[in-house]
C-alpha cells in the first residue's frame, strides 16, 4: 500500500483505495493458507465492480453510484486468497488508449512522463510497471490490456471473450456484440499471468457464472517443451510498423528458430476490412448513440474531443464527407462511411455473418500452415500524451484479435535504440497521409522505452498463448534485451 501511494503521487494512477482490504487481511491471517493467490495484493481497473465503490469509467454519470456487489472476478479472487486493495485510472469512457479523464486527471508513463502509459487499462499498466502492484486486472476491446503492457514494459494477457467471467465489469457500450470485449491479468512476468489463470479457472468461477465454459487450466500445454510451429508477420499491411516494432519481431523470430521452433511466414487476410467494415462498423453499429450517451451532462476530456466530434456528426453528413474526402484522404473516407451505423436489424445480422465468415477464413489460413501460435507486432513505443485520441486507425494490430476473439498476450523484448530513432526519421507509413505523419510524431523521442511483441493463439487456447509468451520471455531475457 505504501509503495502504491508513493507511485501514484508521481504518476496519478490510483483512483480509489479499498479499505475493506484491511478486514480481509485480518481474516486471512486467522486462517490456514488457502488458494493459489493467498495474500497477494491485487489492483483493479476502475470498471471492475467492487461492492460499495464507484466504477466511474471517468464519467460524471457514474460518480456516487457505488456497486451493490462485487464482480464475479473479484469474488473469485477473494476466494483464492487475493486481496484487492486499489482501483486504477482509465481514459474517459474507456474507448481510447491514452489515460486521462476530467475526474482524476492524466496518468503518466513511469518511464517517461511525457508519454502515455496507454489505455484503457493505463492506470494498471503504470502501477504494475512502477512496482506499486504485483498483479492487476484490465479489460480489452481493441488493445486496452496490450497497449499499457507494451508502453510500460510489462506482460499482459487478453483472454478469449468468455474464458473469464465479465459479470460486473462495466463497458462504455453495453450490448455491443460485434467486437469481443475481454478481461485478463497484468503482471511483470509471464509466470504470474499463468498462476493467475490457474487460480481463476476454477469451480468457484464456473458456479458463479455458468455461462463461462468449465475449462480448467491446461497445465500440460503450458508446461510442454515440444517445439512449436509459429506463424509470424512484421507488418499487417495497414499500419506500417515503426523501426523498433519490426526489429522486435525479427529478432524474436531468430531467437525462437535458434531454440528449435519452426517459424512460418503468415499474412493475416484483409486487415483493412477487419478494421473498417468489421471492427469500426460493429463498435458503432448504432451510429455511436450509446457511446455518446455517456457524455450527456458531462464535459469531454481533451484527449477524446477528436473522436467525440466525429461521432456526433449526423449520419447524412458523415456519408457526404466520406464521398468528398475519398480522393485525397481515403482512410478518413472509410472511417466516416463505417461509423454512420447500420440501417436495420437485417443489416446488423449480415454484419455478424461477415465477421464469422472472416473468422473462418482466418482460421482456415492458420490451419493450412499447421500453426500452434502466431508472433506479431504490438504498437509502440509509447505515444506522447494526447496522440492516441487522434490515431484510432493505429489499433489495427490489436483490434484484429478482438474481432476474431482470439487470446493474445504481450511480452517486452527490447528497448528503442538510437538507430531505431534515426531510422524513424524516414518513416512514411503505408498511406503517407496525415495519420501516418501523426504516428511518426507520436512515437518520436522514444530511445530507451520498451518494445514488445504480441503472441496469439486460437480461441480457448490461452495456455498455448502463455506458452509462447514464456518461451519469448525466457529467450529474450537470456540474450539480454537490446
Amino acid at each position: 500500500m505504501g509503495k502504491a501511494l508513493e507511485v501514484t503521487r508521481e504518476l496519478n494512477c490510483v483512483t480509489d483505495y479499498l479499505p475493506e482490504c484491511n478486514a480481509q487481511l485480518r481474516e486471512l491471517r486467522k486462517q490456514k493458507p488457502k488458494g493459489l493467490l493467498y495474500g497477494v495484493p491485487i489492483s483493479l481497473k476502475d470498471n471492475f465492480n467492487y461492492r460499495g465503490h464507484d466504477s466511474t469509467l471517468g464519467l460524471l454519470k457514474h460518480l456516487n453510484h457505488p456497486a451493490s456487489e462485487d464482480s464475479v472476478m473479484v469474488q473469485v479472487l477473494k476466494r483464492q486468497g487475493a486481496v484487492p486493495f486499489v482501483k486504477t485510472n482509465v481514459p474517459q469512457s474507456l474507448l481510447n488508449y491514452d489515460c486521462s479523464n476530467l475526474i482524476f486527471g492524466q496518468t503518466l508513463n513511469p518511464l517517461n512522463h511525457k508519454k502515455t502509459p496507454g489505455g484503457s487499462s493505463g492506470g494498471e499498466g503504470a502501477l504494475v510497471a512502477a512496482s506499486g502492484s504485483i498483479l492487476g486486472f484490465g479489460s480489452d476491446i481493441g488493445g486496452s490490456i496490450r497497449f499499457p503492457c507494451a508502453f510500460c514494459g510489462i506482460c499482459g494477457l487478453k483472454s478469449s471473450g468468455n474464458r473469464l467471467s465479465k459479470l460486473g465489469v462495466l463497458s462504455s457500450a453495453p450490448g455491443q456484440r460485434s467486437v469481443s470485449a475481454m478481461i485478463g491479468p497484468i503482471a511483470r512476468d509471464v509466470d504470474s499471468l499463468a498462476l493467475c489463470m490457474r487460480a481463476l479457472l476454477c469451480d468457484d468461477m464456473f458456479q458463479l457464472d455458468p455461462t463461462v465454459p468449465p475449462l480448467p487450466f491446461n497445465e500440460k500445454v503450458y508446461s510442454s517443451s515440444k517445439p512449436l510451429c509459429i506463424g509470424y508477420y512484421e507488418s499487417d499491411g495497414f499500419t506500417m510498423p515503426t523501426p523498433s516494432m519490426r526489429r522486435a519481431v525479427l529478432e524474436t523470430k531468430e531467437l525462437l528458430e535458434e531454440a528449435g521452433h519452426r517459424l512460418v511466414s503468415f499474412s493475416p487476410p484483409r486487415v483493412d476490412k477487419s478494421v473498417y467494415e468489421l471492427a469500426l462498423k460493429g463498435l458503432l453499429a448504432d451510429g455511436g448513440v450509446t457511446f455518446l450517451d455517456n457524455f450527456k451532462g458531462d464535459l469531454v476530456d481533451p484527449n477524446l474531443k477528436a473522436q467525440v466530434t466525429m461521432y456526433k456528426l449526423p449520419s447524412w453528413l458523415k456519408s457526404f464527407l466520406s464521398f468528398i474526402v475519398k480522393p485525397v484522404f481515403p482512410r478518413l473516407a472509410n472511417i466516416l462511411r463505417n461509423i454512420t451505423g447500420v440501417r436495420s436489424v437485417k443489416e446488423l445480422w449480415k454484419h455478424h455473418q461477415e465477421i464469422e465468415e472472416y473468422r473462418q477464413e482466418f482460421i482456415a489460413q492458420w490451419k493450412k500452415l499447421e500453426l500452434d501460435a502466431v508472433l506479431c507486432p504490438i504498437l509502440g513505443p509509447a505515444f506522447t500524451i494526447g496522440y492516441p485520441g487522434k490515431l484510432s486507425t493505429a489499433v489495427s494490430y490489436t483490434i484484429l484479435y478482438n474481432v476474431l476473439d482470439f487470446p493474445a498476450g504481450v511480452v517486452p523484448v527490447s528497448t528503442v535504440t538510437r538507430e531505431d530513432e534515426e531510422e524513424l526519421k524516414h518513416y512514411e507509413g503505408h498511406y503517407k497521409d496525415f495519420w501516418d505523419k501523426l504516428l511518426k510524431k507520436a512515437v518520436s523521442g522514444g530511445v530507451g522505452l520498451p518494445v514488445a511483441v504480441q503472441c496469439v493463439a486460437l480461441p480457448w487456447q490461452e495456455e498455448q498463448c502463455l506458452r509462447l509468451m514464456k518461451e519469448v520471455e525466457t529467450l529474450t531475457q537470456g540474450k539480454g534485451r537490446a
